[in-house]
This record gives structure tokens, C-alpha cells and sequence, in this order.
């Protein structure tokens, strides 16, 4: 008989009988490291079958993962951080963004840094924003009866969707050498509001209407946000 290495407890069998840690830990090999991925991006489904449902239904699957089956799709935290994670590589391979860090480089400000974070930390930064954003999309659809948590799952599907658009996007601004970041940006608001409008009411187009305001007030007070905290510090410290 051995103690749990994580509880304390004894062990008789080959794992915990309290918190089902194993007896013996086995060995990280080049298996455990692929069972991990496997692990953390759902791949009995997959990310791709995640990605296929949102890019063609994207309410009718967020509707029943919040109400009937959660196993069906990745994660939501963990499907905008690594559709960010996405975007940052391609975008930093091709130097899609080279101009706007140097912009903020320039700034030698708070505000300045806190924005070169939002672009090194995307996967972080869109959940923030997602919060924004779901907090106006609240207000909004206030009569559907969905609290603000279940808004900010829909937003992280949404906004990584979005990052997965910006991706296609900068790769082809990188094999072709043409600017397409303002194209890029609009198709990617038209999906969000298409997705929040579509799942809350697909037949009403007064609901993309206020998707799209929703979607547009979040953005600006989220800007706000960012410049007003990086103004204050300055002038506190400064």
C-alpha cells in the first residue's frame, strides 16, 4: 500500500480512490505529449468540426451547446485562445502588423504599451473585449432571457471566428503584398453580427441591428476603457 502523491490517501489499487490519481505516474514520452493536444483541443470532435458548425450555423450551435450538448464543440475559452494563438503566428510570419507596433512603439506611453499587449496577447484580449461586448449585446436582448455569462460564451465563439477570418486574411495579404486589413476588418464584423444576430432571433433584422450596435459600442467603449486607464496612469506617474 502506497499514499496518493497528490491527496495523502492510501492507494490498494492502480489509481487514487479519492481524486483518481494514478498509482505510478508514467513516463512524458512523445505519446503523452500528442494525448495532451489531443486533450486540450477536443479532438474526439475536433476543432475543425467546431469550426465547420460555427461557420455555417453559428447561433442554432451555440444555443444548444448552452442548453442541450456541451461535447459537441472545443471549448469556448479554449477555442478563441488558440484561434488567436493562430492569428498572432500567421500574422507575425508575414509581418501583417509591423506598422501598427511601430506606431504604438512611438507612443512611449501607457496607453501606448497597454496596446502592444491587446496585439501579444490576442487570445486574453479578446476575451476582454468579448465582456465589452456582450455587456451591450445584454442590453439589447435583455427580453431572451440570457445572463451575461452565457453572452460571453457566445462572444468567444464569435470572436475567435472572427480571428480564424483575420488569419485567412493575413495570409493572403502576405502571398500577395496587397492591403486587405480594412476588407479583413469588415467581413469579420459582418460575421459577428450575423452570428449574435442569428442566435437570438435568424428572422428579425431588427436583431442584426442591434447585433451590429451591440457589436460597434462594445468595440468603442472597450477603446475607452484602454485609453482611459493608460491616460490616468500617466498622469498619475508621470
Amino acid at each position: 500500500m502506497t499514499n496518493c502523491k497528490n491527496c495523502g490517501t492510501d492507494i490498494i489499487s492502480n489509481f487514487c480512490p479519492n481524486c483518481g490519481q494514478p498509482a505510478v505516474l508514467k513516463r512524458i514520452d512523445a505519446h503523452y505529449i500528442v494525448h495532451e493536444i489531443e486533450h486540450v483541443l477536443h479532438f474526439e470532435r475536433g476543432i475543425l468540426y467546431t469550426i465547420r458548425e460555427l461557420f455555417t450555423t453559428p447561433g442554432k450551435n451555440v444555443r444548444n451547446y448552452l442548453s442541450e450538448n456541451r461535447s459537441r464543440l472545443v471549448k469556448p475559452v479554449i477555442f478563441i485562445i488558440v484561434t488567436s494563438l493562430i492569428y498572432s503566428i500567421v500574422s507575425h510570419y508575414f509581418h501583417v502588423e509591423d506598422k501598427y507596433v511601430s506606431y504604438y512603439e512611438s507612443l512611449h506611453s501607457t496607453t501606448g504599451a497597454m496596446y502592444l499587449w491587446i496585439q501579444n496577447h490576442y487570445g486574453y484580449a479578446n476575451i476582454i473585449m468579448g465582456i465589452f461586448i456582450a455587456f451591450w449585446t445584454k442590453i439589447f436582448f435583455k427580453k431572451y432571457g440570457f445572463n451575461l455569462f452565457e453572452i460571453i460564451i457566445l462572444l468567444c465563439f464569435t470572436l475567435g471566428m472572427s480571428m480564424l477570418i483575420y488569419t485567412f486574411f493575413a495570409i493572403l495579404e502576405g502571398a500577395t503584398d496587397k492591403n486587405v486589413t480594412v476588407l479583413s476588418s469588415i467581413i469579420g464584423m459582418l460575421y459577428c453580427v450575423w452570428s449574435i444576430g442569428q442566435f437570438f432571433d435568424p428572422h428579425k433584422t431588427v436583431g442584426y441591428l442591434k447585433a451590429l450596435s451591440a457589436y460597434i459600442l462594445g468595440c468603442i467603449t472597450f477603446t475607452i476603457a484602454v485609453f482611459t486607464i493608460g491616460s490616468t496612469i500617466d498622469l498619475i506617474f508621470h
